[in-house]
């Protein structure tokens, strides 16, 4: 009797690592289906009214987690090596807390700008392509570059940050987002008549790969004339 019951604790061993390998499988793991992604709600803080609601937006308790969730490239240009660079996610939340405009485009895209807390040249943009299976998220970032001239003085130069959630080829840029940024970058920051003048541009991978590109490449300056800002706004009102 004594070895019989011996015999079935040592069984007993041998099966459950067996059975523990079996339920942590990797094979098992790959087969599960991913979650759906659901960013629909970011539509209620689209027009109306013309300019949206991002201040609302921002208060949105789900708006945190989204940034965390999709905003995760690692950051070197909003901090420093001594005191350390903030995350991502936390880093696009600085550059939209001063609220500016939530725009719709084509019933698929928004775009949701802002500016840093009591330093209005530094000022965020937050691109979303809602019409794909997994949702497109870009963030860019106006940077003051520090040797250049004051912002407050024409000839200040600046340079654009861009991080998206997925890859995005240098030479196939959406051009959904090139125009997002056109029209951007075609304002000048709250408070002044002067356009920033990009002269860096960076478009950076989910894992933290930089790659430099031309700044007209992403649409930065690229509205030159007046009547092109003036036709962008009329573009804007006309959506439904």
């Amino acid at each position: 009797m004594r070895h019989a019951i011996q015999l079935a604790a040592t069984l007993l061993l041998f099966a459950a690592p067996a059975a523990h390998a079996q339920i942590s499988s990797p094979q098992i793991k790959r087969d599960k289906k991913q979650p759906k992604e659901n960013v629909e709600w970011l539509w209620q803080y689209g027009p109306p009214p013309a300019d949206g609601r991002e201040t609302q937006l921002v208060l949105d308790t789900r708006f945190r987690p989204f940034l965390a969730q999709y905003l995760t490239a690692p950051q070197t240009f909003w901090g420093s090596p001594k005191t350390g660079y903030k995350p991502l996610d936390e880093t696009a939340l600085d550059f939209l807390s001063v609220p500016d405009k939530v725009l719709a485009d084509d019933n698929r895209y928004l775009s949701i700008t802002g500016c840093v807390f009591r330093f209005n040249p530094a000022r965020g943009l937050l691109w979303v392509d809602l019409g794909l299976p997994h949702p497109l998220i870009a963030f860019a970032a106006i940077d003051w570059i520090k040797d250049s001239r004051t912002p407050s003085e024409p000839g200040a130069e600046y340079t654009l940050w861009v991080f998206a959630n997925h890859p995005i080829d240098p030479d196939h840029i959406p051009p959904a987002l090139t125009h997002s940024v056109a029209r951007w970058t075609a304002q000048p920051p709250s408070g002044s008549t002067v356009i920033q003048q990009i002269t860096r541009a960076i478009l950076v991978d989910p894992d933290g790969t930089p790659h430099q590109i031309q700044p007209a490449a992403i649409g930065a300056n690229t509205f030159t004339k007046p009547q092109d800002f003036i036709k962008s706004q009329d573009d804007q009102k006309a959506q439904p």
